[in-house]
């Protein structure tokens, strides 16, 4: 496989944190290759590097060195506002803690993003993906009027309705109860599998593992395991 076919490839990849006189070495010359289209679960334990190595791939942290290219894009070469710009349209995130806008409706929080990018249906879409969530009657509630279940989704559309090549999910099943979190995993498959996105999802679930096509397990800032699901 080529880089230009592959979503990520990243070839010894690094991310020092901390001070010059104390750098933390967090990142350990990573290598990575996610195909497109590709499920893939990211595991480890707390301190391996696996929401560090996220950010990196997602653009919203800056490796230090190494190659990474995301979605044909050279995000090693990039400044902040490169990757901003980058990310835009390309990758869709979900969170564990949702990270939505509380003084923003259900569709204002789906749509606000896209409409920052210049997208002129924006409010179309939103509105569309909100309803493909399963929130059709929750359009104009607030984020405190929603449950937990109710935000993932809110999230979910929101990363997933611009239609971004790859989606990165952080735990998303961690503030949730069983039940809830197991009808999100199932609605965030679906979500993917009718977009076609790449997805890297960290998580502790072992039903959300599971159903990833691959899983890595990440130790001391390097892939110690890559095996199929």
């Amino acid at each position: 496989m080529t880089t230009s076919q592959a979503a990520i490839s990243a070839r010894n990849l690094t991310l020092t944190l901390g001070s010059s006189a104390a750098p933390v070495d967090i990142l350990r010359g990573l290598d990575l290759t996610v195909k497109t289209g590709e499920t893939v679960a990211l595991l480890g334990p707390s301190g391996s590097g696996k929401s560090s190595l996220m950010a990196v791939l997602s653009g919203l942290e800056r490796a230090s060195g190494g190659e990474l290219q995301v979605a044909g894009q050279d995000f090693v070469g990039m400044d902040e506002d490169g990757l901003a710009h980058a990310r835009r349209g390309r990758i869709g995130i979900v969170l564990q803690a949702f990270h939505l806008l509380p003084t923003m409706t259900a569709i204002e929080n789906v749509a606000t993003p896209m409409e920052l990018a210049g997208e002129p249906d924006a409010q179309p879409r939103a509105r569309a993906e909100l309803e493909a969530v399963g929130l059709g009657h929750r359009l104009d509630h607030y984020p405190q009027q929603l449950s937990g279940g109710e935000q993932q989704r809110v999230a979910i559309a929101r990363a997933i309705a611009p239609r971004p090549q790859l989606i990165f999910a952080d735990e998303p099943t961690g503030n949730l109860d069983a039940a809830t979190g197991h009808d999100i995993v199932e609605l965030l498959f679906a979500r993917r599998a009718e977009t076609g996105a790449t997805l890297l999802v960290i998580t502790h679930d072992p039903e959300l593992a599971q159903k990833c096509g691959r899983v890595l397990t990440l130790g001391d800032g390097r892939i110690a395991s890559d095996s199929a699901a």
